[in-house]
């Protein structure tokens, strides 16, 4: 069994795949940390491409030390490895390289001629400070794809701020509309994710392969520019329309719905305990308003012409939502959710994470992979969500040691010999 074999939540050996993967011949040479374009090029790994991921000589991506929780070894001793780093790294490779230095700079460049995408998360300026910049690549690899992810883009006013994923859920707005009603005692919250970093990874991705596709038709790169905040306002999505349409500033409706009713978190009766409990309700138009109302035992809220219509449920929010309240509290979750699952109302649990990777539907569609890591051959790792008939991801490289494959990648890429590769570390190049 190879080293990097891995297998299914199920335990069953997947191992290297055998069949063309969407990506495969395309490679990136990967300068970014932390998330968001670690994020997209992880997904781009996944499909087949070969990530050549560049890492600071001794520290690495900075999510290297992001913990605990950091991964334990076969013998029950941490490592260095933090959690955060092996979920946003798999199927590369690693290579370090010091860029600070002219020789660094001289190794990246040979490596970009041999690459069809570069992928850097830099403060706008500071790769062109190293000459590797989209002007200075493009010279030497007129098609090349360069993704730049900022926190403000390349251009404006902010351009040259560093953006984090919190402050951009601030100043893009999320979190305005995030969190309980103020009038309830609430306030402005985050999502408990990096949901602004994650979703810019994922339009990096599309963006790169928009790019790609336009190179192999003409032969030509370009510069994908994808900023933080340009991504949380497009996130906005009908929020920011309603904006835009109406001109009134949403607020705050905590886990209720600003368009549809009812759409939002109903208590239910409580434990024997005494302990709350809590569903999701989800109704999203008027046919399943009124099962809804059939299955609550209340036919009349959905013939009362305050209630018939979405709009007019929304408009009557205060109305009707507190007579709701009351009768969800009339039955148990596990009974509400099996007398609106049959009318096919559409409900759900409010799993905390230990019950969502023992739910039956995650392990059938095997969200979960096990690795054979190099320190841990046990290791658990959250699945690709993408599932793709003739050309499925890869499960073959785990998240990679520091400088793991830096030796291989000198040689099989750039021919290196063993004397340069030692004049290197000499130098503290890698």
């Amino acid at each position: 069994m190879s080293k990097f074999q891995a297998r299914n939540s199920g335990g069953k050996l997947c191992g290297q795949n055998t069949g063309m993967n969407s990506l495969q011949g395309i490679r990136i040479l990967d300068l970014s940390r932390v998330l968001a374009g670690p994020w997209c090029t992880q997904t781009l790994a996944d499909l087949g491409a070969d990530v050549i991921k560049i890492e600071r000589p001794g520290a690495g991506d900075d999510t290297r030390s992001w913990g605990p929780p950091f991964l334990q070894d076969n013998a029950g001793h941490e490592t260095h490895e933090a959690a955060y780093y092996l979920g946003t790294n798999r199927n590369k490779r690693s290579v370090t390289c010091d860029i600070s230095q002219p020789a660094g700079q001289s190794l990246i460049r040979e490596l970009a001629l041999h690459c069809d995408v570069f992928v850097e998360n830099f403060k706008v300026g500071d790769m062109a400070r190293y000459g590797l910049d989209y002007a200075s690549l493009k010279a030497l690899n007129p098609r090349l794809v360069y993704c730049s992810v900022t926190g403000f883009g390349q251009t404006g006013p902010y351009a040259d701020r560093a953006g984090y994923d919190y402050a951009i859920q601030g100043m893009g707005g999320l979190m305005s509309i995030t969190g309980e009603r103020d009038d309830l005692g609430g306030g402005p919250q985050k999502v408990g994710v990096a949901v602004a970093d994650l979703m810019t990874g994922m339009y990096a991705t599309v963006g790169i392969l928009a790019a790609l596709r336009h190179a192999e038709k003409t032969g030509e790169g370009q510069q994908v520019d994808m900023a933080l905040l340009d991504t949380q306002v497009a996130m906005l999505a009908n929020l920011g329309a309603n904006y835009l349409v109406n001109g009134k500033v949403p607020t705050r409706v905590g886990n209720a719905h600003q368009n549809i009713v009812p759409y939002q978190v109903f208590e239910v009766a409580s434990h024997s305990d005494g302990t709350k409990d809590h569903l999701i309700l989800a109704v999203g138009n008027d046919s399943q308003y009124a099962k809804f109302c059939v299955v609550a035992g209340v036919p009349e809220l959905a013939s009362n012409p305050l209630f018939t219509k979405n709009r007019d449920r929304v408009l009557n929010r205060a109305q009707l939502v507190p007579m709701l309240e009351a009768v969800m509290k009339t039955r148990n979750k596990t009974d509400w959710l099996a007398a609106l699952e049959a009318a096919k109302v559409p409900c759900g649990a409010i799993n905390h994470l230990g019950e969502v990777f023992a739910d039956p539907q995650i392990e059938a569609r095997s969200m979960v992979t096990h690795w054979q890591h190099p320190l841990n051959d046990g290791l658990r790792l959250v699945s690709s969500p993408l599932k793709l008939s003739a050309t499925p991801v890869r499960i073959d490289l785990p998240p990679p040691l520091l400088g793991q494959h830096t030796e291989d990648v000198l040689r099989s890429v750039l021919n290196y010999s063993a004397a340069q590769i030692t004049s290197l570390k000499i130098n503290e190049v890698i």
